[in-house]
């Protein structure tokens, strides 16, 4: 029993290290609209597939908008 608590402290102590950043996230969903766009220009995909990767970048771009929001939050909160 001590050892999983201890695991689990050690778990929830070291998730903070491999959280990425809000601009890594960013990067990360720009190079997914290119591909998605790539995809898109070549009409070569299902309707299925299309319909699940437009869901997925419609989902992409609203973290980025609520990302964004937080950090503007953020630094207005701090200008005070």
């Amino acid at each position: 029993m001590m050892k999983a608590l201890i695991a689990a402290l050690a778990l929830g102590l070291s998730a903070p290290a491999f959280a990425q950043s809000d601009t890594k996230k960013d990067m990360n969903d720009a190079a997914a609209d290119a591909k998605d766009t790539a995809k898109d220009t070549l009409k070569t995909d299902s309707g299925a597939e299309k319909t699940k990767r437009h869901t997925k970048r419609e989902m992409r771009h609203a973290k980025k908008k609520a990302r964004d929001a937080k950090k503007d939050m953020k630094n207005d909160l701090d200008k005070k």
